[in-house]
């Protein structure tokens, strides 16, 4: 068992060996790359074999976490006491920045409060992460029928909130380097209100992963660029969906102002 996130922030040691890894491969993105395939390759025959439990998740993302530290990965993670003093399963919102915070946030999360996703139902065939997401027990959607869609995330994600299991959804939909408030649907309230749970913003800078047209969400890595991971307070939803959804996207948006990221709507 890899060791846990313990306290309030988490910030990666100032002085990090870089991996040998790092050097043959010339710090190129196919170093950390490298890293998340090796470590995901492994839990997936995990996932196959039906013994991919909320513990190796946990386990996996974490060690993902450390082996991107070891290629210059920085990471500033805030807010984690929000998940551990607030009791019973919850709904998380974040923005959508790379594909870095669907592997990170299951080893933040995941040991404290038992999650899984809203994902797109495409990413329950893939090779790798296909085994993988499918032995979460994740709220697939089609992006093809937005009222099916709507359903199957109020009705699946209650379902799985009154079963004692947190939701974590992107309601941007799609991933991208600027956040718009126009974009980011309230999904994550309603849901939350169907619930009758709360709902904890996340925001998130996670462009040192890069995107690319081209390779799919595995584009240039840019060591330079800190990892910023802040979880908010909950927000008690009630019947106002409406403005628990403007809550939110103040927090998510504040935060991201304040590290220098790109807003759509300026």
């Amino acid at each position: 068992m890899h060791e846990r996130i313990q306290g309030n922030t988490y910030l990666s040691p100032e002085k990090t060996k870089t991996c040998l890894r790092e050097h043959l491969l010339l710090k190129s993105r196919w170093s950390p790359y490298s890293q998340f395939f090796g470590v995901m390759f492994r839990y997936r025959a995990l996932a196959v074999n039906g013994t991919y439990n909320d513990e190796a998740w946990s386990d996996s993302s974490l060690e993902v976490l450390r082996r991107l530290e070891l290629c210059g990965a920085k990471f500033n993670i805030s807010g984690m006491d929000y998940l551990r003093k607030h009791e019973g399963p919850v709904v998380f919102a974040a923005n959508h920045m790379s594909t870095f915070e669907t592997v990170v946030l299951p080893g933040l999360i995941n040991p404290i409060k038992p999650c899984t996703f809203v994902v797109k139902e495409k990413l329950m065939t893939g090779f790798i992460w296909g085994p993988v997401m499918r032995s979460r027990d994740p709220i697939a959607v089609t992006r093809k029928d937005p009222r099916a869609d709507l359903d199957a995330v109020l009705d699946g994600g209650a379902e799985r909130i009154n079963k004692g299991r947190s939701i974590i959804i992107f309601p941007q939909g799609t991933r991208t380097d600027k956040f718009s408030r126009n974009g980011f649907n309230s999904l994550g309230a309603k849901l939350a209100a169907r619930a009758g749970v709360a709902l904890i913003p996340i925001a998130l800078k996670t462009d040192y992963w890069g995107n690319s047209p081209v390779f799919r969400g595995f584009g240039p890595v840019h060591r330079d660029r800190e990892v910023m991971i802040e979880f908010g307070a909950p927000i008690e939803v009630g019947s106002k969906s409406k403005t628990a959804h403007e809550a939110c996207l103040d927090f998510i948006e504040g935060r991201l102002k304040s590290w220098g990221a790109a807003m759509a709507d300026a």
